[in-house]
């Protein structure tokens, strides 16, 4: 089931599609984060403004270089201590949809500790959008039955797991980091 669900995640992906799958946070509206036109499907979608940026994941910390042109020390000891899911932001964004950089040049990352998504990031081998299912200004789903309609029949495909759980998880928390190290929370 596992292994199915991955392949046809995979397939929508890269063929510039859109999904929405389960995270170890709230569910997730994804697509190929390197991708232009898959982000811009997902602010239309959203009906949000391209100006917001949106978070992406990654498989590991070893392919942070990949996307950010400095990683401050501090980076990976936030990521290896953490309890719950993080999301860091960092300065200097790369090799990414323009669409998906922060108008500052900073981009949010984060690695998460979920089975159907570290499978299915290292089978892509790129990093994949993951912004909440919602319409822009509407609540965060954070189990399958409170996304909308609007949303499930806009995407390219659903994921067939986890959709049976009303455990509601938590949201990642936030924190901005500074190419000297320097860190604030944005949302604990």
């Amino acid at each position: 089931m596992l292994k199915e669900e991955i392949n046809k995640a995979l397939e929508v992906l890269k063929a510039g599609g859109i999904i929405v799958f389960p995270t170890d946070t709230a569910w997730g509206l994804g697509c190929d984060a390197t991708n232009e036109e898959a982000v811009a499907k997902i602010f239309a979608l959203k009906k949000r403004v391209d100006s917001k940026s949106l978070i992406f994941l990654i498989d590991t910390e070893n392919k942070l270089q990949s996307y950010v042109s400095e990683i401050p020390d501090v980076a990976y000891d936030l990521i290896e201590y953490t309890e719950k899911p993080l999301t860091i932001i960092y300065d200097g964004a790369k090799n990414l949809a323009k669409n998906l950089i922060n108008e500052d040049g900073s981009v949010a990352i984060r690695i998460p500790k979920h089975d159907f998504c570290e499978q299915l990031i290292q089978r892509f081998r790129k990093p994949i959008v993951s912004t909440s299912p919602n319409i822009s200004g509407e609540p965060t789903p954070f189990n399958f039955f409170q996304i909308s309609d609007e949303i499930l029949n806009g995407v390219d495909y659903v994921v067939d797991l986890e959709q049976e759980s009303t455990e509601e998880k938590q949201s990642s928390t936030i924190i901005k980091l500074g190419a000297a190290g320097q860190f604030a929370f944005i949302k604990k």
